[in-house]
C-alpha cells in the first residue's frame, strides 16, 4: 500500500507518534511519503519504503499570513499523482484534514480517488478545535474524512461532545517501540545527572501552559525536602524561563537540570526513578507512556487520557489538578524505599507493554484496508 502521511514534523506527540507509525509500516512493506514542511525531528533514515517530500510556502506581501493550508493541498496534488499514492493518513483536524480534503476534491476532478483518515491527537479539539474561529472547519473537516481515529476514549469522549460528529470514531490509541526501550548504558554514565544516593525525578513537554510546569517544581520541591534528589527538566516552551526564575526563588536551582529539546530521551529516562506529569490535560500521556517504557513510575494528573495508560497504585499514581501536596506525597510513597520503588519500576514497564507498537499498527492497517474498499465500492 502506498501510503502518505501528513504530521507535523516536531517534537510533539502527535508528530513523534506519525513518524513511529509510518516507520514501523515502512518495515511491514507499505511505501511511506511524509509530507510536511520540515522532515519530522524521528525520521532519522530515508530508505526504498520511506519519503519525504517538503512542503514549501511562496513568500506573497499580498498575505499578511503566507496560507500553508493552499500549500499543502497542493502538494498533496502533485504527490499523489507523482507516486501514486493510495490513501493519505492525516494527523490533526485542522489544517491538516482541512487541506487534505482540499486535495482530493481537486484530485476527483480528474478521476484519483484517494481516502483520507484523520487522526485526532488532542488540541486540535480541545483548544484549537473549540474555538468559535475554527469549530465549523473542524467539524467539517472531521464528517468529510473517510476514517476517523482518536488517540484515546477520552478524546473520542471529548470530541463527540464538543462536534456535531457524523462520522464513526475508532479509538486507536498511541503506542511505544519496546525495543527501543531496553537500556544499554553503563551505571557510571549516571553520575553525569545526580550522585548515588539521589533519585532522578524527570519532567518532558513543550513547556506549554496546560503542562502546568510550576506544579512540577513544587511537586520536586517538596520530595527533595525529604530525600536526596535531582530534577531532569526536558523541553522548550513559554514557560521554561518562569520554571527557572521559581527554581531560583525556591532556591533549588542547583538541583535542578534543563536540557531543552533533547534527542537521548531513552538515555535521561533509562536513570529516571520518577515521571512527572501533572497536566492540566492530556489526550494520551504519551511522554507517560515512554517513561513507562523505560520502567519509570508515573506521578500524574487523573485528566483526560491519562487514567487509560497510568494505572492507578500500580505503574504510579493519580492526583487531581493542581493537588500538589497529594502528587508529592505519593512521589515519596514510591521513591523511599528501594523494594517499593523496584516494584513500580517493574509495573510500570509491565503497564507499557499493552501499547507495544506491534499491538496497535495492525489496528491501522485493518482501518486503511476497510477504507479503500469502501472508496474502491463508492467510485
Amino acid at each position: 500500500m502506498k501510503i502518505g502521511i501528513v504530521c507535523y514534523p516536531t517534537f510533539g506527540g502527535s508528530g513523534v507518534v506519525a513518524t513511529e507509525l509510518g516507520l514501523e509500516l515502512s518495515k511491514r512493506g507499505h511505501e511511506i511519503h511524509f509530507i510536511t514542511y520540515n522532515q519530522p525531528v524521528r525520521l532519522e533514515l530515508l530508505s526504498s519504503n520511506v519519503h519525504y517530500h517538503e512542503v514549501t510556502v511562496p513568500e506573497y506581501p499580498l498575505f499578511h499570513y503566507q496560507p500553508y493550508e493552499l500549500a499543502l493541498s497542493s502538494k498533496l496534488v502533485d504527490m499523489v499523482k507523482l507516486h501514486k499514492i493510495e490513501l493519505l493518513h492525516v494527523h490533526y483536524a485542522i489544517p491538516h484534514a482541512y487541506a487534505a480534503y482540499m486535495a482530493q476534491k481537486m484530485l476527483r476532478e480528474e478521476e484519483i480517488y484517494v481516502p483520507i483518515v484523520t487522526t485526532l491527537h488532542g488540541t486540535d479539539i480541545t483548544l484549537v478545535g473549540n474555538h468559535p474561529y475554527y469549530k465549523p472547519a473542524v467539524t467539517f473537516s472531521i464528517n468529510k474524512s473517510d476514517a476517523v481515529t482518536t488517540v484515546s476514549k477520552s478524546l473520542k469522549d471529548d470530541t463527540l461532545r464538543l462536534f456535531t460528529i457524523k462520522n464513526e470514531i475508532n479509538v486507536v490509541t498511541n503506542f511505544i517501540d519496546l525495543k527501543k526501550f531496553v537500556p544499554n548504558y553503563t551505571d557510571c554514565q549516571r553520575d553525569m545527572m545526580a550522585t548515588e544516593e539521589e533519585r532522578i525525578v524527570t519532567h518532558i513537554s513543550n513547556f506549554r501552559t496546560v503542562k502546568r510546569i510550576p506544579d512540577v517544581i513544587e511537586t520536586f520541591y517538596r520530595i527533595q525536602k525529604e530525600i536526596p534528589a535531582k530534577l531532569m527538566m526536558v523541553g522548550e516552551g513559554p514557560e521554561r524561563k518562569p520554571a527557572e526564575l521559581l527554581c531560583k526563588k525556591l532556591g533549588i536551582f542547583d538541583k535542578v537540570i534543563f536540557f531543552g529539546n533533547s534527542n537521548q530521551i531513552d538515555r535521561i529516562l533509562c536513570f529516571s526513578d520518577l515521571f512527572l506529569l501533572p497536566s492540566k490535560t492530556e489526550s494520551f500521556g504519551l511522554s507517560a507512556l515512554e517513561a513507562m517504557a523505560s520502567g519509570v513510575p508515573v506521578i500524574s494528573s487523573n485528566t483526560g487520557g491519562i487514567p487509560e495508560v497510568n494505572k492507578q497504585g500500580y505503574s504510579g499514581y493519580l492526583s487531581a489538578v493542581g493537588d500538589v501536596e497529594s502528587m508529592s506525597k505519593n512521589a515519596l510513597k514510591i521513591l523511599k524505599e528501594d523494594a517499593v520503588l523496584k516494584t513500580f519500576k517493574a509495573n510500570a514497564k509491565n503497564q507499557a507493554s499493552k501499547f507495544d507498537i506491534h499491538q496497535i499498527v495492525p489496528q491501522y492497517e485493518a482501518i486503511y484496508q476497510k477504507t479503500l474498499e469502501k472508496c474502491l465500492a463508492g467510485k
